[in-house]
């Protein structure tokens, strides 16, 4: 389904001088990289499916940064982009990921059973383990940068439709009542009102000053549904930031335990999207193709939430 980007064609009737955005006070890689001549080059570019350079680099135009925080300012909106784009990606990707170049080969080491300790983290300190998050982008289908309305509705049959093949992990409940018009699956089941945004794992709003994030595409749309297990220790987002958002989380320090449940999981739905001809976007030189370059690799996040019982009584 090609992109829409009828916007590009009438600018590409003025100069690239005159187009060139004023990036003068932006504090990201995309800033950083991108230069007058560089934008001359490749803003008459666009992928099979109608991403630009101006797609790539809007969110990084439109929120300058933070003085302290190195942002990365740019975003891909299918695979393709990384490879039309690419004088822009690889230097932004080597700065972001501290050198890494464009020759270089991705590893990616997903086998839980080589994890040494974590499971003995000491629980009166750790109040739960957030654990693991993985986005994934899935071959054949645009990235979140591209939807509209009428194209989640795709997306969600071919995520929808895997919840029931899962087995044990039982993907039945939706993360309600953010997304009320979910189409069912299973046994519907509410969040529990007494945990504010379900315990900070709700979505982006549709907001065009948040990075990676379609400005079009509100958080209650029917192709936005997250799915958990009964005990909520395994979560899925599907169509926020990227097509999928796996993660895995529970209470207490066992961060070993964490982190074989998201292997395992992760392995059991790529199974099922690669019978389904729909595999997780992957190269070997990027790893996992996602939609922010931050994420490339992996897309791996760690993390636990610790209670500091006497911080307040330290003198700073």
């Amino acid at each position: 389904m090609p992109f829409s980007n009828t916007h590009n064609k009438y600018k590409l009737k003025f100069s690239a001088e005159e187009e060139f955005p004023d990036l003068s006070k932006h504090n990201n890689h995309m800033a950083k990289v991108l230069t007058p001549a560089l934008y001359a080059k490749l803003r008459d570019k666009e992928t099979p499916s109608g991403f630009t350079l101006d797609d790539v680099i809007q969110t990084g135009v439109d929120n300058p940064g933070h003085p302290f925080i190195m942002t990365v300012g740019c975003v891909a909106g299918d695979e393709e982009s990384y490879e039309v784009f690419k004088e822009l990606f690889d230097p932004v990707i080597q700065d972001r990921h501290g050198g890494y170049k464009p020759t270089d080969k991705h590893r990616t080491d997903l086998n839980h059973e080589n994890l040494k300790g974590g499971e003995d983290l000491d629980p009166k300190s750790v109040l739960s383990s957030p654990g693991f998050g993985a986005p994934g982008g899935t071959w054949g289908y645009l990235g979140d940068t591209l939807w509209h309305l009428d194209y989640l509705g795709s997306t969600w049959g071919v995520h929808g439709d895997s919840w029931g093949h899962l087995g044990g992990a039982k993907m039945s409940h939706p993360m309600s009542p953010r997304c009320p018009q979910c189409p069912p699956v299973a046994v519907m089941s509410p969040m529990s009102p007494d945990v504010p945004h379900y315990a900070g794992l709700s979505f982006w709003g549709g907001s065009g000053g948040v990075p990676c994030c379609p400005p079009d595409v509100p958080p209650t749309s029917p192709g936005c549904p997250r799915r958990h297990n009964d005990n909520k220790t395994f979560l899925v987002w599907v169509n926020e930031e990227d097509h999928l958002r796996v993660i895995s989380m529970e209470k207490g320090g066992n961060m070993k335990e964490v982190f074989r449940r998201f292997c395992v999981g992760l392995k059991k739905i790529e199974e099922i999207f690669k019978k389904a001809g729909h595999p997780f976007m992957w190269t070997e030189h990027l790893g996992y193709i996602l939609t922010c370059p931050s994420n490339l690799g992996t897309g791996l996040r760690g993390g636990v939430h610790v209670r500091l019982q006497h911080l307040s009584q330290h003198p700073k």
